[in-house]
């Protein structure tokens, strides 16, 4: 890996060979929020349904499911296509090293109950097996502890007075500017992720538009809806029944062009129509034209 520069952030390396458009974007749109696209899209799973049935038969504690199918599904896109692992950060440009992927998760299904926040570094090993175990694990660990993370620190700074918050928020603010944040906040912080997950099919709750953060270097945010039955042609002019879920996307438009961005997104439709290559560790190379 090539050694890091004056100008690299610990999370991330400075882009330097940027042409005009991209290098002046971020001054011109400065605030994450400024530069958000969304894409709504339905998506058919009745595929990826039926391996999934297949595959979890026999099986009690790991059972997959669709939500674990799109983390790995956008992890193996991520990796194909490294321009959606860039982050805008004090108006300058930065490739990350790592794929990270960040969750909310609820501790019980009540309107009162708290959030905790988590996030996992994806592995060149890593499989929809893996993927599994690994959200499994960790959802159940943050339903058992009393706080989970940097919640605790979330909690400690929620009690004192507005002011002191307000001070506070101002210079984490300031050090995120300059990329000097704590790791011990910001590792544990999906709002530093290269995409950040919302499952709201979970809560029986369809998918949004959900805003970025301007704090933070997120730059995808993916909502996952219910899946539902739908009456849709099929390539041959006939029609069937077939499982459909909604999809939400909200990306960050200063980290690559809407080329590139359609081009991707025709990777996690053929991954998810094709749930068998979910199977193969991320490291191993598929063939694919966008």
């Amino acid at each position: 890996m090539e050694k890091r520069r004056f100008g690299d952030r610990r999370d991330g390396r400075r882009v330097r060979d940027l042409d005009g458009l991209h290098a002046i974007m971020p001054h011109l749109m400065p605030h994450r929020a400024d530069a958000e696209v969304y894409l709504s899209a339905k998506m058919d799973v009745t595929d990826a349904l039926t391996y999934l049935e297949e595959k979890n038969r026999g099986e009690e504690e790991y059972r997959a499911t669709l939500f674990h199918c799109f983390v790995m599904a956008v992890a193996r896109t991520v990796r194909m296509r490294p321009l959606l692992n860039r982050f805008v950060a004090g108006r300058r440009l930065y490739q990350r090293d790592e794929i990270t992927l960040g969750f909310v998760v609820k501790r019980r299904f009540e309107d009162y109950s708290t959030e905790s926040m988590m996030i996992a570094t994806a592995r060149e090993d890593w499989t929809l097996d893996a993927v599994t175990r690994l959200v499994v694990g960790k959802v159940h660990k943050v339903r058992e502890q009393k706080s989970y993370g940097v919640d605790g620190a979330l909690n400690a700074v929620g009690k004192l007075p507005w002011w002191l918050i307000m001070f506070i928020a101002w210079g984490y603010r300031t050090l995120d500017f300059f990329g000097r944040a704590p790791r011990a906040l910001t590792g544990g912080d999906p709002n530093y992720a290269t995409v950040l997950f919302s499952n709201l099919g979970s809560i029986k709750a369809p998918a949004v538009y959900h805003h970025l953060n301007n704090y933070g270097t997120n730059s995808i945010l993916v909502t996952i809806g219910t899946i539902h039955k739908e009456e849709v042609f099929q390539p041959d002019g006939s029609r069937a029944v077939r499982d459909i879920v909604e999809v939400g996307v909200t990306l960050d438009e200063r980290i690559a062009d809407g080329f590139y961005f359609g081009r991707s997104w025709k990777i996690v439709q053929h991954l998810l129509s094709h749930p068998e290559l979910l199977d193969r560790p991320l490291k191993e190379e598929i063939d694919f034209e966008c």
